[in-house]
């Protein structure tokens, strides 16, 4: 075909096209404001999870019974586990790292198998993630051997002692200023990351030191060598909160590096109470932690019996700060063998969080439907509702 005969038919075929490309043109930056925005905003894993205390240990020693319990959890479409692995003292796996410090191994299941690997193996063949929970953090029954075979280790209050009242009773404090304290939480925490097959791990409030302590020789001094000053009188002095809390955030810095050396993609969880209370009161600066990047999770704690009180507290900045960035939610006190709670508080409760984008995690399992105010029967048909569609957790 000649060119002069091919160039006025390809300028007529643009010429029809060309009202075509005008209107892409104009639609395209429309399309892109309208849909990158619904890209952006795809929601996150719901936490749908539930603490496994000391109290649950009948159930965790026991195979069959652990198997109900998680599938159970699955039929009602919760999606996360939180078993406690650090309390009193003592650990709920063997525990090499605890046997070097003449801490004994008391937790055994009934044929004698290590309940957490057993929990873990079961809840993954069900879908849902085992995310360990390191109860105690910092603190300790003052009669436990970590306490008795290590007294440098603890800290203390202005007038010398060394106790405070806490829900666990009275307790010590191992002073998380110093670094053989340190080493001995963070391989306990990489023993549990490295030999079993978890999804992350939890730090509570007890990853913290009341505000009230950090006057022993060794916190002094070092405080001295860093200020040029004595530590002042007053435990609530700003400057003083402050250099104890930062000292707290740089330990879970480093905690959060070799947690993530050793399983990349382990879910760095936190559980603390709110945030004034938490850094003020406990020298938790974990509103810091989150925007340092160092939690992949929050589940803050709003253990309250007011209703107006909890739609507060789950309604604050920090939580909504926390939302735009990592999956959060708040824990729920389902009830306690000394304080039953009713089933329409607790449902108040998950739907107030829900309505806020917020997750949800309970406080404890057994609680969920014994030692409650209802039969279990009617405590079950409210938790049918509460989830009503699946939200499985992806895993790593």
């Amino acid at each position: 075909m000649k060119l002069h005969l091919v160039f006025p038919n390809l300028r007529r075929s643009l010429k029809s096209f060309f009202p075509i490309l005008i209107i892409i043109s104009f639609l395209t930056p429309i399309l892109i404001h309208d849909f990158t925005p619904a890209i952006a905003q795809i929601p996150r894993q719901e936490i749908r999870g539930v603490w496994m205390t000391n109290n649950d240990f009948n159930i965790l020693r026991d195979r069959a019974k652990v198997k109900d319990a998680v599938s159970q959890l699955r039929q009602l479409n919760f999606n996360t586990i939180y078993p406690v692995v650090w309390n009193s003292g003592y650990t709920m796996y063997p525990s090499a790292v605890a046997q070097t410090k003449g801490i004994p191994f008391l937790f055994r299941g009934s044929d004698g198998h290590d309940i957490l690997a057993d929990l873990i193996a079961q809840a993954h063949r069900q879908g849902l993630l085992v995310i360990p929970w390191f109860e105690f953090g910092f603190m300790a029954p003052q009669t436990s051997e970590l306490a008795l075979s290590h007294p440098n280790w603890l800290t203390q209050k202005w007038d010398g002692s060394e106790t405070s009242i806490s829900a666990a009773g009275e307790v010590v404090w191992l002073n998380p200023f110093r670094p053989e304290v340190q080493q001995f939480i963070t391989n306990l925490v990489l023993e549990i990351v490295t030999n079993y097959d978890v999804d992350g791990i939890q730090f509570d409030d007890h990853m913290s030191l009341p505000h009230e302590f950090g006057y022993d020789k060794y916190t002094a001094a070092l405080y001295k060598q860093e200020t040029k000053k004595n530590p002042p009188t007053n435990p609530k002095d700003p400057q003083w909160v402050r250099w104890r809390a930062d000292k707290i955030t740089a330990f879970m810095v480093q905690l959060h590096k070799a947690v993530k050396a050793r399983k990349p993609q382990a879910i760095f969880s936190v559980s603390p109470n709110y945030y004034d209370f938490a850094y003020k009161l406990h020298l938790q600066d974990w509103l810091n932690w989150v925007q340092q990047g160092i939690v992949d999770e929050l589940i803050m704690q709003v253990y309250s019996s007011n209703m107006q009180n909890f739609i507060a507290n789950i309604s604050r900045p920090e939580i909504q700060q926390a939302q735009k960035v990592i999956p959060t939610g708040i824990g729920i006190m389902a009830g306690l063998r000394t304080n039953p709670i009713p089933i329409h508080n607790i449902q108040f409760q998950v739907r107030n969080a829900q309505e806020r984008g917020l997750g949800v995690a309970f406080f404890y399992y057994e609680s969920l439907w014994e030692s409650a105010p209802e039969p279990p029967e009617q405590r079950l048909a409210v938790f049918k509702n509460l989830f009503r569609t699946p939200a499985l957790r992806a895993r790593i």
